[in-house]
């Protein structure tokens, strides 16, 4: 077998799993749609308000009605963009798309990355990319800094139930805090898990 084949082979079994993963999510998505349609038009929430389990279009007060049946606190920034902090880091919660279909989670870490783990934080952000579905994380400068960022993105073309909007918020503030904090545990003075922040 020559290099060429055992990378071949490699790739195959990496995109294979890739493929199983989003087959996988795919299902997961259907089932929450199929257990949602047989529950009836709208069944009660959080605090006895109802939740809609039709899908409809996204929308940010729909965004922020999710956020307030948990009892988070956000704002609305001047381009209307619905906005908050969790565990210190600044997140938000994005409409993109044509038509305001795709809902994206996007946070942005609070912590600066010092120059001597620069190598260390970009090898666990491209660690944290090959080795998990979500968030999607990056670098990219900013100012005199390298600042990280995580996003969950769901395109949501044919609109979403309420229990689909919270699953995919609660989605992108767990994972993009988990990988948060695994980077705020490796650079010296960065927030991690007990950060009061």
């Amino acid at each position: 077998m020559t290099p060429a084949d055992r990378s071949g082979g490699t790739a195959r079994r990496l995109l294979g799993g890739v493929r199983r993963a989003a087959d996988a999510v795919g299902r997961a998505v259907q089932d929450a749609g199929a257990r949602v349609a047989t529950r009836g038009e709208r069944t009660p929430g959080r605090q006895g308000r109802p939740r809609a389990t039709t899908p409809r279009p996204l929308s940010p007060a729909r965004v922020a009605d999710d956020l307030t049946r948990r009892g988070y606190r956000f704002r609305t920034d001047d381009d209307g963009d619905v906005t908050g902090t969790w565990d210190g880091n600044r997140f938000w919660f994005l409409l993109l798309g044509d038509h305001d279909e795709i809902l994206q989670v996007r946070g942005r870490w609070a912590g600066k990355v010092p120059e001597g783990a620069r190598l260390a934080v970009l090898q666990a952000v491209n660690d944290w990319n090959r080795e998990r579905v979500w968030p999607k994380v990056y670098a990219r400068p900013e100012g005199e800094g390298l600042a990280l960022y995580a996003e969950v993105s769901v395109d949501f073309e044919h609109g979403a139930t309420d229990e689909q909007l919270a699953a995919t918020v609660s989605c992108g503030l767990v994972t993009s805090s988990q990988f948060f904090s695994t980077v705020g545990a490796m650079t010296p003075g960065g927030p991690g898990l007990d950060d009061p922040s």
